[in-house]
């Protein structure tokens, strides 16, 4: 029971940008940095230097903020709360309003679908234009198994 899943579509939400808003994005690159997400262990001298050693390991990188799909063409945002620290060029102020703004479709019911998962269920997405939160409406543990299908890196 519970354990559900929404995938928001990234394509949706680019596509309902204005055009100029999608212009200046199309230009623009953001930094991701893996150990954003894991911010809360650097509380204490042990998780500071698990967290640095993490950041050596797979240091901050710079992607697009908005993605073509090598396959259909089709744009998508490529940002993420979990991960994207701000957008590249921009000011504080200007990155403080924009990002979280460009993050926020994905928790809007506008862009997703949720899937209920039951035993025996089978989901297949495309991790290159869809994002997905797995709802923490249950107790106890989940189980299940990921199979992740190797592909292009993204440039």
């Amino acid at each position: 029971l519970g354990g559900d899943t929404c995938f928001a579509s990234m394509e949706a939400a680019y596509e309902a940008l204005s055009a100029p808003l999608r212009t200046m994005l199309d230009q623009l690159t953001a930094t991701h940095d893996y150990t954003k997400a894991f911010r809360h262990v650097a509380r204490n001298p042990e998780g500071a230097a698990q967290l640095e050693a993490r950041r050596k390991d797979f240091p901050p990188v710079h992607h697009p903020v908005v993605r073509t799909h090598p396959e259909t063409g089709r744009k998508s945002l490529f940002v993420t709360r979990n991960f994207t620290t701000r957008l590249d060029g921009l000011t504080d102020r200007e990155n403080d309003r924009l990002l979280p703004f460009l993050c926020d479709p994905v928790q809007s019911p506008d862009f997703q679908c949720r899937f209920r998962w039951e035993p025996g269920s089978e989901a297949f997405w495309d991790n290159r234009s869809v994002q997905h939160y797995a709802v923490p409406d249950y107790t106890g543990r989940r189980s299940m198994h990921r199979v992740i299908v190797d592909g292009e890196p993204v440039a």
